[in-house]
C-alpha cells in the first residue's frame, strides 16, 4: 500500500473542528481520543494536541490524560479542552494537510498512523477517525 506523504483533513462540525493554522504557519489538530476498555482495563480518555510545520511534518504532541471514561470529570475535561486550544494564540479553524507520525506517550501509541490491514490512516488511539484514498481530506468514523 502507498500511503501518502501528506494528506488533507477537511475542517467541520464534527471529530475535525479544532484543526487549523497559527500565524506563523504550525497546523495544529485539536482531538479527544482514547484507549477503550477491555476486559480488566478499564480505559483511559485524552485531550491531544498535535503540531505540524507549514508544510504539514509531525513537530509535538501535547497530551493530557483524564482517567477512564466512568472516573472522568466531564466538567473538568471540557474546561482543559478549552483552555488548550486558547493556547494557540491566533489561531484559525481551517483545512489542514499533514504527515502520517505515531509517538508513545506513557506507553500509549498516538498518531495518525497508516494501516496496511485497512488501507487507511486512522487517528489512534480509538480510531476515531480513519482516512482512506483518494484522500480528499473526508474521513470514516
Amino acid at each position: 500500500m502507498n500511503f501518502p506523504t501528506t494528506f488533507p483533513i477537511k475542517h467541520d462540525d464534527y471529530h475535525a473542528d479544532r484543526i487549523g493554522k497559527l500565524p506563523d504557519g504550525t497546523q495544529f489538530f485539536v482531538t479527544t481520543p482514547f484507549r477503550p476498555a477491555r476486559g480488566d482495563d478499564p480505559g483511559e480518555e485524552f485531550l491531544a494536541i498535535f503540531l505540524f510545520e507549514a508544510d504539514g511534518k509531525f513537530r509535538e504532541a501535547r497530551i493530557d490524560s483524564f482517567g477512564s471514561r466512568a472516573e472522568m470529570d466531564s466538567d473538568a475535561a471540557r474546561a482543559r479542552l478549552d483552555e488548550r486550544t486558547n493556547e494557540l494564540d491566533g489561531a484559525t479553524f481551517c483545512d489542514v494537510k499533514v504527515a502520517p507520525f505515531s509517538i508513545k506517550h506513557d506507553g500509549t501509541e498516538f498518531g495518525l498512523i497508516p494501516e496496511e490491514e485497512t488501507g487507511g490512516i486512522e487517528l489512534q488511539p480509538g480510531n476515531s477517525m480513519a482516512f482512506f484514498e483518494p484522500w480528499d481530506g473526508y474521513y470514516d468514523t
